[in-house]
């Protein structure tokens, strides 16, 4: 691996590991700056001396990688915004509280049912100047409807902080916000809400300029699936797709291509390309063409909201654009390094996006294994020759993100090299006939001769995504794997690849002793698996879900409306996926459960229930009209857990109950699950 060689990979590894250190650390803003100062100091120093004997190289690298170290340290501490005193976190007395806000909306997120949803800059708390990202949510009302990216609005509303996911095992969405630098939401009280002005700057101008182009589109005769999906690929916004088609594209193993990244990136800059063809290879020629490609290139970035994907691929596509112009051959690698720390170093927070990663990974790999395929075969007939250059590139992408793939979706797309066959011809028709129609939409209106040619092929890229999509059993589901799992796949990987380059005796044993790791690490965590006894008290809104484990094998007790449909509950089968166990029984709820030795007594809406019964755990469910304080005068249980299936007020009474009787009071609804 001779990129491994190249001193910006070792800058570029320490940086990062410098920025997963800082969310591990507890570490202030004047020790990072003091501990880069020094660093800085002593490679400073190293390499004084290292000019003048060899004896110091060695200690030079060590400053090095400790200096990038510390560098990726102090870049997330400038990044963290909580670290400001005006930080709207340290002025919010309490969660939950009706407060005055000014803020600035930033960003359009998807729409939920009840709620129009914003990302928005704070401005002030009560009349005090206030700093921070903050989630807004616009009740959805017709009044409401004009109001637009970079309006300053002045709300009502209650702040709620984010909180840990609600079940086990499942996505933690408020950890993630917090990586994007945003501590909670609000929800405003429309009457409240009232715009006060409107700010300006390229990145607002782009984001309005980008609704007036989709507002062009929508008065077309463009149907609506075709329109969202055109949307997703020109525009890079995924916010209105259904989820029937997402789940197309995700079971075909497609749902890449409705990320803008390096496929799109690279068909624009071809296009654009072509309407320059004319201009002259003159040094003010070169000069004027590589200034309006990164121009065009910057300009759609930010068109399509400057994701993590669209940030690299423009990266990248700009360093190929300065090279080719200076005339110099682009090393793919240096590349990758550079883009990467260039763009870490502006956002760092990207480090933790799925999207970043599994890019990269890819892209990485595409480039790294792609030479392989030239061993086994060279087609010499150019049409299969183009076809197995897709297939080897999807492939090789493939290796990379798989492992990620898996630990983040817990699936597996079998057919993703049919549908790369099939799709990305295809994509290249939809993007040059796209970027044409975005060009006539710049003008406020777009002509049928472009609108009909772009809505078939989007519908044929649809019908073909569907038909594949619906082989459903070459899609692998619900597949557990382990972080440990992730990090030693990528070793099997790893090893086996650079075998496969050059097989050597060491690199044999590496791969074999590699695979013999992860096949323990798998039988580890299946021992462990077997050994774990718990229960559970789920949070599912109006129901109730409990299970016990014993082993590898869950039993699930519920009403009969729920057992019918568990194989389809998100939160039961995260459950079974993070835990590597399967479902043994399904039972019909009953008023007393005996789980892993804990007697499990249950209150329902018909408040019947046994004196003589003494329970370790009460579960209170369907909002019983019950007198708490007198079920107490008979049961001393160590527990009582409201489940989801209450009404909020009757929990608050109960849980005042209990705090008199002092007894452990658990309500899901704000604490999640409760695990026994």
């Amino acid at each position: 691996m001779k990129f491994l060689h190249f001193p910006l990979t070792k800058i570029t590894i320490g940086f990062i590991t410098g920025i997963l250190l800082f969310s591990m650390l507890d570490i202030s803003p004047k020790l990072s700056f003091a501990l880069l100062s020094l660093s800085l100091i002593l490679l400073f120093v190293s390499h004084i001396i290292k000019k003048k004997t060899e004896q110091f190289h060695f200690l030079f690298g060590v400053f090095t990688l400790t200096s990038s170290i510390f560098l990726g340290i102090s870049t997330a501490t400038i990044h963290k915004e909580t670290f400001n005193p005006k930080h709207y976190i340290h002025q919010i007395p309490d969660v939950n509280q009706n407060l005055n806000y000014s803020v600035l909306l930033d960003e359009k997120l998807k729409n939920t049912k009840k709620n129009y949803r914003y990302v928005a800059k704070i401005k002030s708390i009560e009349n005090q100047e206030s700093y921070g990202k903050i989630i807004v949510n616009f009740p959805i009302d017709r009044n409401l409807k004009r109001i637009k990216i970079g309006d300053l609005a002045t709300l009502s509303g209650t702040f709620y902080s984010n909180k840990s996911p609600f079940n086990p095992n499942q996505f933690d969405y408020g950890n993630y916000l917090e990586n994007q630098e945003i501590y909670g939401q609000i929800y405003a009280k429309p009457e409240t809400v009232k715009t006060i002005g409107h700010e300006n700057s390229i990145w607002i101008f782009f984001s309005n300029y980008r609704e007036k182009i989709i507002e062009v589109f929508q008065k077309s005769s463009l149907s609506k699936e075709e329109l969202t999906v055109f949307i997703a690929l020109l525009l890079g916004q995924q916010q209105d797709i259904s989820p029937e088609i997402l789940k197309d594209y995700q079971y075909a193993g497609a749902v890449h291509i409705l990320s803008v990244s390096g496929l799109h990136v690279g068909l624009i800059m071809g296009f654009i390309m072509f309407l320059l063809r004319s201009v002259p290879n003159s040094k003010k020629g070169k000069a004027t063409k590589l200034l309006i490609i990164l121009l065009s290139l910057w300009s759609f970035a930010v068109l399509a909201g400057l994701s993590p994907s669209v940030v690299r691929s423009v990266t990248m596509f700009s360093f190929l654009a300065i090279g080719t112009n200076l005339g110099r051959t682009v090393n793919m690698y240096h590349t990758l390094l550079v883009s990467m720390f260039l763009i870490l170093l502006v956002k760092p927070s990207f480090l933790y996006d799925v999207g970043f990663q599994l890019s990269y990974l890819a892209l990485f790999f595409i480039v790294w294994v792609d030479p392989l395929y030239a061993k086994i075969w060279v087609p010499k007939n150019s049409v299969i020759n183009y076809f197995w250059k897709i297939i080897c590139m999807s492939t090789s992408a493939q290796i990379g993100a798989m492992p990620l793939s898996i630990f983040y979706f817990h699936q597996f797309p079998g057919l993703f090299f049919l549908t790369n066959i099939l799709i990305i011809p295809l994509l290249s028709v939809v993007m040059a006939i796209g970027v044409f129609s975005l060009l006539f939409a710049c003008f406020g209106f777009v002509p049928m001769f472009v609108i009909k040619p772009l809505e078939w092929s989007i519908w044929l890229l649809n019908a073909i995504i569907h038909w594949v999509a619906s082989f459903e059993s070459f899609v692998i589901k619900n597949i557990s794997f382990s972080e440990s799992m992730l990090w030693i796949s990528y070793f099997v990987i790893i090893g086996w690849i650079l075998w496969f380059k050059k097989a050597t005796f060491p690199r044999l044993v590496f791969g074999i002793l590699s695979l013999l790791v992860l096949q323990f690490v798998f039988i580890f965590q299946k021992m462990e698996t077997q050994t774990g006894q718990e229960g559970i008290v789920f949070n599912s809104r109006k129901n109730t879900i409990i299970t016990e484990r014993n082993g590898e094998n869950v039993t699930i007790y519920a009403n009969d409306s729920i057992l019918t449909t568990i194989d389809k509950n998100i939160a039961v089968q995260s459950y079974l996926v993070g835990n590597f166990c399967k479902i043994q029984k399904k039972q019909i709820l009953e008023n007393l459960l005996y789980i892993n030795n804990k007697k499990v007594l249950i209150i329902d809406s018909s408040s019947i229930y046994n004196p003589k019964i003494q329970p370790d755990i009460l579960v209170i469910i369907t909002s019983p009209k019950i007198n708490l304080s007198r079920v107490l005068q008979y049961y001393k249980p160590k527990v009582i857990i409201a489940d989801g299936s209450n009404f909020k007020s009757y929990s608050k009474l109960w849980e005042a109950t209990c705090r008199k009787e002092k007894i452990l009071f658990h309500n899901t609804h704000e604490k999640g699950f409760y695990k026994f």
